[in-house]
């Protein structure tokens, strides 16, 4: 019965990293990117650029 609990308490110590090593933040694709007040973020020059309006 020790080694059953054991073993349980190790899992359960072990789990949470393991999820955060495979299903973790993984690349920049997944995060937003908020610009300052009057300007935009632009996807092709992976920066803010000011915000045009017309």
């Amino acid at each position: 019965m020790i080694i059953k609990a054991s073993l349980a308490a190790l899992a359960l110590a072990i789990l949470p990293t393991m999820s955060l090593a495979v299903g973790g933040c993984s690349g920049r694709e997944h995060q937003a990117q908020s610009c300052g007040t009057g300007s935009v973020w632009d996807s092709a020059t992976q920066s803010c650029i000011k915000q045009i309006t017309g």
